[in-house]
């Protein structure tokens, strides 16, 4: 992994290329093509000068020449349009890529990981920042290549034919660089800094939006409002503090690099009227070191894009580096049973242990449940159960063979899970139910909804089951959208369901019904649940109490009010409450 993250911006992007790699060899050969037809002219028009020189007055001469250079720069256009046809096409396809491999990537970190990235900055990687490199890429490859690298061999060229005026016109070269890298000093720490401040006015956007209902409620619209304004206000002066500072810099560059004929005129002069130097030569040399200024700027010009690359390109690495979970490709042996056991399992957030020695067993087809204050560790461990997490210690088994054996793919056949704040995809509920088995017919997927008590609502949305529920779900309410999560666990089949407490957000008649169908459809599955009213959990196999990231105690319902007082603590507050709510209703 630390090599990967050394690796260079050049060898990031080779690997991307991947299948497409031809056709960028393909656009930088035509690249260069197209700015060798670009500088023969110049050859062409040395020696039209040197005819006219030496009185040939041959017109059929002088039209084949400029026929020549007709086709020439034809040909410098068509190797150009074929050189960018084919670099943007690799390099959609490239982008597409680096997409895919950052999600599936995501897909094979702890959640944890995922979790301590701020959503946005993710979404900006896989959505704003990739598509900003698309022109970058798509030119940079072919035209900086081939422009660095037609004016190399032109330079060689002019050394061999005359050293000295070689070095006239690289004499402004020198200081173009210095002033070039005047304009890039810092530009690394500059750039990111305008990218903190983009960072921060996308968060301040996606907050006032997903806020306005409190906003409205309490009056913070004008607050809100300002705090967006003051961010939209640092990100922009940002932007232009950084191009004031470099704006000069770059117009000097810009300046100074054409200005090749400051030193070839007057030295190719000298050397003239002394007799080293022949009329042809210094004529192919005036015309060759105007002929280098279009290259070179074209090279200049990229300066910007390319550390926008380096920046971007280890954005995106720094994501594709993250540590995967420890999962093999193939699984080693498969479970003889669906018996699950923690041994001695540790975990910890940021470098906080939050479980301390987990020991617990569940058993083949039995209802087990966990319980205990909130943030006691009960849904870290559903989580871990759920290989969401790698361990810190200890291990799960699955039948006997540790889950870190088994392929993702594999162990996650055996899983269904649901949580109680589970998303539901923009597309509709069918399709958002459907993804528990993705084969199922609508037959199936209907009577999934109807064992989950969910089947008589979705008839009465606007269209049915082709209802697209909005972004998470946005157009259901909480219990609606628990429901058909649970639906689409249900539809899965696996033999070991997981809710970390999935009723959260339903009224009591309508948990009864779920509950009730939950008990139906996990007959002789291996069911597990944490469930924040005790009444639904009093006739599990086995209860387990966790308590400041332990076991406490587990046993049965009657048996842990009989041994355990936080247990039966717990359960005279739920009856309390419980008997206030319906005695409320009553009235």
């Amino acid at each position: 992994m630390e090599k990967q993250s050394r690796r260079s911006v050049p060898s990031w992007i080779w690997d991307f290329a991947g299948q497409h790699r031809p056709q960028y060899v393909l656009s930088v050969l035509s690249a260069v093509c197209g700015v060798v037809c670009g500088i023969l002219p110049y050859f062409v028009m040395a020696g039209i000068i040197s005819d006219l020189l030496g009185g040939c007055r041959d017109m059929s001469i002088y039209i084949k020449n400029c026929l020549v250079m007709a086709v020439l720069w034809l040909g410098h256009c068509g190797f150009h349009s074929i050189s960018t046809t084919l670099s943007h096409k690799a390099t959609f396809a490239v982008l597409g890529t680096i997409r895919k491999r950052v999600c599936a990537k995501l897909s094979r970190v702890p959640l944890g990981t995922v979790l301590d990235i701020p959503s946005g900055s993710i979404k900006n990687v896989l959505v704003e920042r990739i598509d900003s490199i698309e022109t970058t890429m798509a030119h940079i490859i072919p035209e900086f290549t081939s422009n660095l690298l037609v004016p190399i061999a032109l330079l060689v060229y002019l050394f061999i034919l005359d050293w000295r005026m070689a070095l006239a016109v690289l004499a402004t070269v020198p200081i173009g660089f210095g002033c070039y890298a005047l304009m890039t000093r810092d530009y690394e720490e500059s750039y990111q800094n305008t990218i903190n401040k983009t960072k921060i006015l996308n968060d301040t956007a996606v907050e006032y939006i997903n806020g306005i209902e409190v906003i409205k409620a309490f009056g913070k619209a004008q607050s809100s409002y300002d705090k967006f304004v003051e961010a939209a206000k640092e990100g922009a002066s940002c932007y232009v503090e950084w191009m004031r500072r470099c704006n000069i810099y770059f117009c000097l560059a810009m300046s100074i690099f054409p200005a090749t004929m400051i030193a070839v005129l007057p030295i190719g002069g000298l050397l003239f009227r002394a007799g080293t130097l022949d009329a042809g030569t210094f004529i192919q040399v005036i015309l060759f070191s105007v002929g280098l200024i279009a290259p070179l700027i074209t090279v200049m010009s990229y300066g910007d894009d390319l550390a926008k690359l380096s920046t971007i390109i280890g954005e995106v690495t720094s994501l594709l580096t993250l540590e995967d979970m420890k999962r093999p490709d193939t699984s080693a042996s498969q479970p003889q049973s669906k018996d699950i056991k923690l041994k001695d399992v540790t975990f910890g957030y940021h470098e906080k242990e939050v479980l301390h020695g987990i020991n617990l067993e569940i058993r083949e087809g039995t209802v087990n449940a966990l319980v205990g204050p909130s943030g006691s560790g009960k849904s870290t461990i559903a989580r871990l159960v759920a290989s969401l997490w790698d361990v810190s210690g200890g291990s799960i088994t699955l039948g006997g063979v540790d889950i870190r054996k088994l392929t993702q793919e594999d162990y996650h056949r055996y899983i269904a899970y649901v949580s109680q704040d589970n998303f539901l995809f923009d597309t509709t509920v069918m399709e958002n139910i459907r993804m528990g088995k993705q084969n199922a017919t609508d037959a199936e997927v209907m009577e999934a909804a109807k064992a989950c008590g969910c089947h008589a609502f979705i008839l009465g949305l606007e269209n049915g089951y082709d209802t697209v529920v909005g972004g998470a779900g946005g157009h259901l309410s909480g219990g609606e959208r628990q429901r058909i999560a649970i639906a689409r666990a249900m539809l899965k089949n696996a033999p070991i369901i997981i809710l970390d407490e999935a009723t959260a957000f339903t009224d009591p008649e309508n948990e009864a019904m779920i509950q009730s169908a939950v008990a139906k459809l996990t007959k002789g599955k291996t069911l597990i649940v944490i469930a924040h009213r005790l009444s639904t959990i009093t006739n599990s196999d086995q209860i387990f109490v966790v308590e400041d990231g332990k076991i406490r105690t587990s046993g049965t319902h009657e048996e842990l009010l009989a041994q355990d007082e936080l247990y039966a603590r717990m359960w005279r507050s739920h009856i309390s409450v419980r008997d206030t709510v319906e005695g409320g209703a009553q009235e």
